[in-house]
């Protein structure tokens, strides 16, 4: 039965947290009602765990509010919120035992005893728990991470697992309103992980408290939430149950990093009907007819068939037994695409393969032109995402012309440009990449890179935080520092209003 309740216990309103000029987590907006099991998912350095320490009150928020119980508690610290965490390392102390360490809170813990006296009025006083009480709380606290009897051991003579046991027993012992875990699971072996998983979900429930998870696990995140909030740079991307993020996901970044999909560039042809991978087929949207969309198939929701008999026909280049299916990679024209199957395929076999609409996802493509605020800076220059290209600027100036590298009106008078501003379009098509860092115009860091079935795209981010999309066959790494070339004649300028 479910814990969840109908009011919310935490309520995180615009945050932005700022470390000097860099930008951690920004417009971050959610809501977790009482019982609700919430994880924060997301690669390395997504502001996940940077969000989670401003809920425990380690991190301030440089804009914004985080309310409990309606109640705003954005600057209010760690030691008076009803709220404890739980950490990768667990943080336990080697020299007490499994009892001193999870009764160390306890024992410092000041409660509010309210009295009578003969004379029959309340008296309020504070006091320390009794050993009694502390007796009574680790017993059940043990009792809930199946840990009976443990109270005697040595942190040193635990394995792993029963490691973070303790260390969730020591933080549910206070009986917070929430726990926080930050990647408790992430020291753990892969079966000891799975186990723990289960484990988790089931002191949940018993529980019956607020949990918030942080993870880069997208298994732990599937298994365990009753919501998942996708993160990617320092920006919530999708917010949903794990269904809703497995089925319907928001953007290709979720598509790609929750399991794993095949995904293509698309059109939309018709009434539920889109054009990819050369073929038309049906689907489940309603996007607008000529939209360019990007089209997520999960690898499951494709079906092998006879040459004859498939939508799409394509060559097997590669088969993998993974024990309860095969993965199955097939080339169709320049597209790869993916196959999960309970079914084997032949290397080199023709085959054809049907999609039923179920199974297609289509969603608005993101970025098909890159957009800046440029500054044109000589008769061939114009200055945009922190670097300098070259152009063609005559497009700007009707009848204008370039003569001794001056532009020059039909009369022939001078018309000077330089600091004139402009609007710089750019297709994602248009760019390349190059490890001569002087190869080109600007430079950056690839920050995101995603397989489109005959391309990659790419984000690369300058120093100044301008983003370039790009597709390239090539495969770049992550964090590659790169220089970007634009041909001239696939800039577009056009004036500002101010300068019209």
């Amino acid at each position: 039965m479910s814990n969840i309740g109908s009011e919310n216990i935490i309520e995180i309103k615009g945050i932005k947290k700022c470390f000097d000029d860099f930008v951690a987590v920004e417009d971050f907006n959610l809501e977790v009602k009482k019982g609700e099991f919430v994880t924060f998912l997301g690669p390395s350095g997504c502001g996940k765990t940077t969000m989670l320490r401003m809920i425990a009150g380690f991190e301030l928020p440089t804009e914004g509010h985080i309310l409990l119980n309606g109640k705003d508690i954005s600057i209010l610290p760690p030691n008076k919120r009803p709220i404890n965490t739980v950490f990768q390392r667990y943080a336990l102390f080697p020299h007490l035992n499994v009892f001193e360490n999870i009764a160390f809170g306890l024992k410092m813990k000041i409660v509010e005893v309210t009295y009578k006296n003969k004379s029959g009025d309340t008296i309020v006083r504070k006091e320390k728990l009794s050993r009694k009480e502390i007796r009574e709380k680790v017993k059940r606290a043990l009792e809930i991470v199946d840990l009976e009897g443990f109270e005697k051991r040595d942190i040193s003579t635990l394995s792993g697992g029963q490691q973070q046991r303790i260390a969730i027993a020591r933080a549910i012992v206070n009986e917070p309103e929430i726990l926080l875990l930050d990647e408790p699971l992430g020291a753990l072996d892969l079966k000891m992980r799975k186990e723990m998983q289960l484990e988790l979900k089931s002191m949940h429930e018993k529980l019956g408290i607020t949990f918030i998870y942080v993870t880069h696990d997208q298994e732990e995140a599937l298994t365990m939430s009753d919501k998942v909030v996708v993160m990617s740079d320092g920006m919530i991307q999708q917010v949903g149950t794990p269904e809703e993020i497995y089925n319907e996901p928001s953007n290709v970044f979720v598509a790609d990093f929750i399991g794993e999909s095949n995904i293509f560039d698309g059109k939309m042809y018709g009434n539920k009907t889109v054009h990819f991978c050369g073929t038309e087929f049906k689907c489940m949207d309603d996007l607008p007819v000529g939209s360019d969309v990007d089209v997520v198939v999960r690898p499951e929701d494709v079906e092998m068939t006879t040459v004859e008999n498939g939508q799409i026909k394509g060559t097997v280049t590669s088969v993998i037994f993974k024990g309860m299916h095969y993965d199955i990679a097939v080339q169709s024209g320049d597209n790869e695409i993916l196959v999960k199957s309970t079914k084997s395929a032949v290397i080199g076999e023709s085959i054809g393969l049907n999609i039923q609409p179920e199974g297609i996802h289509v969603i608005h493509s993101e970025t098909n032109v890159n957009v800046y605020d440029g500054i044109i800076t000589a008769v061939d220059k114009v200055s945009f995402a922190d670097g300098e290209f070259d152009c063609n600027i005559t497009n700007l100036f009707p009848s204008a012309k370039i003569e001794n590298n001056h532009l020059v009106d039909q009369d022939g008078n001078k018309i000077n440009v330089s600091g004139t501003k402009v609007t710089v379009k750019v297709p994602v098509t248009a760019p390349s990449m190059s490890d001569d860092i002087d190869a080109g115009g600007t430079n950056g860091h690839i920050i995101s890179l995603i397989y489109k079935g005959d391309h990659y795209r790419y984000i690369v981010r300058t120093k100044s935080g301008e983003d370039v999309h790009l597709h390239d066959q090539s495969l770049w790494n992550e964090n590659d520092y790169v220089s970007i070339i634009i041909p001239k004649d696939s800039i577009e300028l056009s004036l500002k209003e101010e300068e019209v």
